[in-house]
Order: structure tokens, then C-alpha cells, then sequence
């Protein structure tokens, strides 16, 4: 592939695509790698500038995510705004019986850790200004022709089409673009007739660094600590499930309004809804792709799978994939094997799999299993919270599910630049 404009082509320039890039440059340095994003890269777009929003979208990141993004270096940056998760609450409305995790229990500082969208990609763009990642933005992938050792790939920037050759092309542009159903990969989706509604919520009481997770008879809910993080605010983000006419609803109410629909869904754990920002949400479906890789092309992050997002395990399960894919790349590059060679993609399938396999089947039965059910059900459901929450075994491996770590987990390598930040570096 000498003759190729590029090495690897990664369609989508979000969190998941820098991502990839980021891990590829640090492990790959001499891979020419080229990112294509449908928006414009705003160049003054730096962490020093970043002024920390009510309204920001967020993620929670899983314990094995700050890991990751150690060995990327990246977590000396990212550390700066965000906020631990040192506890995990979960309920049922209605019935007796919670599940209470605590990070101590595990000898970590935190179970987890919520960061603004709008931070990991400023963070994420600046360690990329050090590298050779290239970056063709505003420009989209239209298509894909496989080659005998290769691909090209037609990308439309304006008006002007180009054709670009590359070992593999890499789909992270999530799972709604429509690309990848123009490259003919099927998707299996399960609808679950119910909305996400994102937003920042403030509270009378300080949120002490706990994370609630509460299903409720007409879906679940979770609130995650934000805000700042030496000092446990008042501030938490809420992902809240509602049905169509519900979502409608609430949408037509008053703020104030609002916050006591809210309120009598959630009780009064953190005593009395005083503020909730504004409000975005999308329909719920759980997608799933059996067959993500061809040759020549491969689907990460939310092109491969998309989760029902209470349970907070979508990203942390793309990443893990990502880094899986990288370990496979280097490999091959090892082995003198081109990126796209259908052994080196599925060798990343067979690794891969098990985990998405396992977090799918996680997500999804937390879903099911506290849905609208009856109430012998509801009344075992309590009974299992409670012995979840007295059993040290049971207890101990829901909280690493939680965390995202006790699994096997590909590791980067770091560059010697960033050696000082250690995996307890807070």
C-alpha cells in the first residue's frame, strides 16, 4: 500500500474517532492516518478557553475509561473538570429494597467519573496538535470500493469529490449518519417505545458524589453527580425515560412545573428539585450490528452498537473496542499485514465480542427486568436489590461491571512524554 493517499481513513471526528486517532498516533506514530468530520474544526476551540456550561451534555466514564485515558495521556487534562462518581445508589420506586456501591469498597477513588462532552473533545483535540493525524473537516464519506489490497474511499467536502485510497476505513460517525447502511451492513434494532430526555438538574441538597440509579413503573432514570469536582455541588445530570405522550407532556410544562413531575418520579433523596436546564432527548432503541467488520472496513462506537443509556455503559464499551482495535492494528503492522485484511478485522471481532456481547446483555436485562412488570415480580425484584446489597460476592461483581474493569482489556502504550501520569494520578 506504499502508493495509498493514506493508511486508515476514519470516518467521524467525535469522541469515539478522536479517540482512535489519539490512541493510534500514540501507538502507531508512523501510520498516516485521516480523520474526515462532517463539521468545521473551530481553531481557537483549546482547553484554555473552555468555560464550564449549566447546560453541557455529559458522559460517564467507567473507572476502566480513566485507565484508558492515562495510558493516552490524556487524563492529565481531562482531569481538570470532572466530577467523581464515590457512590453508586440503586432503587425501585415503589418497593422495598436498594443496592448501594461505594468506591472505598474497591480501593479506588471513584467508581467512576462524569465529564462534559464539549471538555474530552478540547482535551482530546489538543494532545492530536502534537501528532500527524490529518484532518479533512467539513467533509463527509459518501462511499466505499474495495480494492485487492485496500480500499477507496469517495469523500465529499463542498462541493468537490475525492477518491482516497487506504489499507481500511474505520466507521465512527455513529449510529444515525447513514453511512453505514450505504456500505450495506444490517442492523438489528430493539425499540423500547420510550425517549431519553438529557438535562442538568440542581437540587436542594449536595449530591455527595453519588450517582442514583431509580427505575420506576414507567422506566428508569438515572442522576449523575457534575459540576465541580473537589466539592460535592448541588448540580447532577438526568437521564430520564419517558413514553411518547409522557415526553410530550412534560415537554409542555413550565420549568417549575417540570421539577415537581420530576420530583414525585424521583422522591426526595436529594431533597427538592430547584432548577432543570435545558432539556434534549432522543427515542431509546438498542442497536446492534453482528457482523461489524468486511474487509477493508470496520464499524466502532455507536456505528457498531448503541445502548439504552441509564445503565451508563455505551461509551465505556466503545472504548474498551478501541483500544482492542488499536492492539489488532499493531499487530498486523507487525506481521507485515495490511489494516484491512478480513484476519486482522475479525481477530479484533473474536476479542471484541465477548465484552459487547456481556455489557449488551447487562444493559439490556437491567432494562427488562425493572420495566412495567407484576407484582410478585417486583416484590423478587426488591428481594434480589437486598441481597444484592448484603452479598460481598454479588456485590462486588456488579460494582466491577459498574466500573467497566475485571474483563480482558487491551493496554496502550504510552508515550515517554506522558510517563508522570499515573494511573492514581487525581
Amino acid at each position: 500500500m506504499s502508493q495509498s493517499d493514506t493508511d486508515l481513513i476514519i470516518a467521524g471526528g467525535g469522541l469515539a474517532g478522536a479517540t482512535l486517532a489519539l490512541a493510534l498516533a500514540r501507538v502507531l506514530p508512523a501510520l498516516r492516518v485521516t480523520v474526515v468530520e462532517a463539521f468545521p474544526l473551530a481553531a481557537d476551540a483549546l482547553p484554555e478557553s473552555y468555560q464550564p456550561s449549566y447546560d453541557a451534555r455529559s458522559t460517564a466514564l467507567a473507572w476502566g475509561s480513566r485507565q484508558i485515558f492515562g495510558e493516552l495521556g490524556l487524563w492529565q487534562w481531562l482531569s481538570e473538570h470532572v466530577t467523581p462518581i464515590e457512590h453508586i445508589h440503586v432503587s425501585d420506586r415503589g418497593h422495598f429494597g436498594a443496592t448501594r456501591l461505594h468506591a472505598s469498597d474497591h480501593n479506588q477513588a471513584a467508581l467512576g467519573y462524569v465529564a462534559d462532552n464539549r471538555w474530552m473533545g478540547l482535551c482530546l483535540m489538543r494532545a492530536l496538535q502534537d501528532t500527524n493525524v490529518q484532518w479533512l473537516a467539513p467533509a463527509e464519506v459518501q462511499g466505499m470500493t474495495p480494492l485487492t489490497r485496500g480500499v477507496r474511499v469517495a469523500v465529499k467536502a463542498g462541493d468537490r469529490m475525492r477518491q482516497l485510497t487506504a489499507q481500511c476505513l474505520v466507521v465512527a460517525d455513529g449510529g444515525r449518519s447513514g453511512l453505514r447502511e450505504r456500505l450495506g451492513f444490517h442492523a438489528r434494532t430493539h425499540d423500547y417505545g420510550q425517549n431519553a430526555l438529557i438535562a442538568n438538574v440542581s437540587t436542594a441538597e449536595a449530591h455527595r458524589f453519588t450517582a442514583f440509579e431509580r427505575f420506576t413503573d414507567s422506566g428508569p432514570m438515572a442522576l449523575l453527580p457534575h459540576g465541580e469536582r473537589s466539592r460535592a455541588g448541588n448540580q447532577s445530570a438526568l437521564v430520564w425515560t419517558l413514553s411518547d405522550d409522557t415526553l410530550d407532556d412534560v415537554l409542555s410544562l413550565s420549568d417549575a412545573d417540570r421539577c415537581r413531575r420530576l420530583q414525585d418520579r424521583f422522591d426526595w433523596r436529594l431533597g427538592r428539585f430547584t432548577r432543570i436546564g435545558q432539556c434534549h432527548h432522543y427515542p431509546l432503541k438498542l442497536t446492534t450490528v453482528d457482523e461489524p467488520v468486511r474487509s477493508g472496513v470496520v464499524l466502532v462506537g455507536n456505528a457498531a452498537h448503541a445502548l439504552h443509556p441509564v445503565a451508563g455503559q455505551g461509551f465505556n464499551l466503545a472504548l474498551r473496542g478501541l483500544m482492542t482495535l488499536v492492539e489488532q492494528f499493531r499487530l498486523a503492522t507487525e506481521r507485515g499485514q495490511s489494516l484491512g485484511e478480513l484476519p486482522v478485522l475479525r481477530a479484533y471481532q473474536a476479542h471484541h465480542q465477548q465484552d459487547w456481547q456481556q455489557t449488551v446483555r447487562f444493559s439490556d436485562s437491567l432494562i427488562r427486568l425493572f420495566g412495567i412488570s407484576p407484582v410478585p415480580l417486583a416484590l423478587a425484584r426488591g428481594a434480589g436489590l437486598v441481597g444484592l446489597d448484603l452479598l460481598p460476592a454479588a456485590k462486588r461483581w456488579f460494582g466491577r461491571k459498574a466500573m467497566g474493569v475485571g474483563g480482558r482489556r487491551a493496554v496502550v502504550s504510552r508515550p515517554a512524554q506522558t510517563q508522570g501520569d499515573s494511573a492514581n494520578h487525581e
